[in-house]
């Protein structure tokens, strides 16, 4: 919001254009205004023929920014900014605040930095940032600008602007972009173990758990009828023997069939001598005993 000009700064230029200006105003932030909520919002601009923008400039600072006009409503010598503007200019209340009319170029491009993670909570950032830039004129390089969604405020910086560093987006047609939020951290994924990760200069000694005498269903159980009868809590305690891996036959030979029987390992000191194995030795009896004629 601007106080009357005090003389007509509308020049004779084609189509009604802007003359140069150049004055000096106090500055104060809209909070100091009753009942006028809405221009903390607004960084829009009056319309007269061509947009009407102005570039501020704090001397003392060497801060500056770019913005269009709501109402010239203030009181004369004064004008009214959003206080996010005051914080980019390092302005105090009643500040002297430099106020230049100017010509920007339309925009193609700006990239926006969220300043909390906060931020990423929004389903659809681009859409929620188009609706608010709808109540701005311009942008400049290095600005934060602030938005309200949801009852809550956002501050984003601006990080890049094409063509230039101070870009009019009235009725434009422009790309936006996002860095990453400030302290955002990108989430650490778990770190999978790979077969070069084995240390294979030193394997693992195995020789422990091998050749080993195997003990099958060794321990205590119950019958289901209830009898006790062959049961043995303390099982037999065998010598131990070297352990075979398979039953390999290195005396076969190509076209001959070999069976193997499995014999009874003999532990007592007196061994006997390995009888030879000899299939259906040995007498019987018929069942039905034939009738003489």
């Amino acid at each position: 919001m601007f106080g009357r000009f005090g003389g007509n700064i509308f020049g004779p230029g084609a189509a009604g254009g802007l003359g140069g200006f150049k004055q000096t105003y106090r500055c104060y932030s809209v909070t100091m205004l009753d009942n006028r909520e809405d221009v903390e919002r607004w960084k829009n601009t009056f319309t007269y023929t061509v947009p009407m923008l102005f570039k501020l400039r704090n001397n003392q600072q060497a801060r500056h920014t770019h913005c269009g006009v709501l109402e010239f409503v203030a009181d004369e010598g004064r004008i009214y900014i959003p206080y996010w503007m005051m914080r980019n200019l390092l302005l105090n209340e009643g500040d002297l605040v430099e106020v230049e009319n100017i010509a920007l170029k339309v925009a193609t491009f700006t990239k926006f930095q969220p300043q909390s993670v906060d931020f990423l909570d929004i389903t659809n950032p681009k859409a929620v940032l188009e609706n608010m830039l709808r109540s701005f004129a311009c942008l400049t390089k290095g600005d934060v600008i602030s938005i309200k969604y949801n009852e809550r405020e956002y501050e984003l910086c601006v990080l890049e602007t094409k063509p230039e560093d101070a870009i009019s987006i009235i009725e434009c047609d422009m790309n936006v972009d996002f860095a990453p939020p400030v302290g955002y951290q990108e989430p650490k994924r778990p770190e999978k173990k790979h077969d070069e990760d084995v240390d294979m200069d030193n394997p693992i000694d195995m020789s422990e758990y091998l050749d080993k005498a195997f003990t099958a269903f060794s321990g205590s159980g119950n019958r289901l009828d209830g009898k006790k009868k062959g049961l043995d809590a303390s099982p037999e305690v065998k010598n131990s023997v070297p352990h075979k891996r398979g039953i390999p036959n290195y005396k076969h030979k190509k076209g001959t069939i070999t069976f193997i029987r499995t014999r009874r390992n003999i532990t007592d000191n007196n061994e006997e001598e390995e009888k030879d194995f000899e299939a259906f030795s040995g007498s019987g009896q018929m069942l039905r005993k034939k009738e003489r004629k």
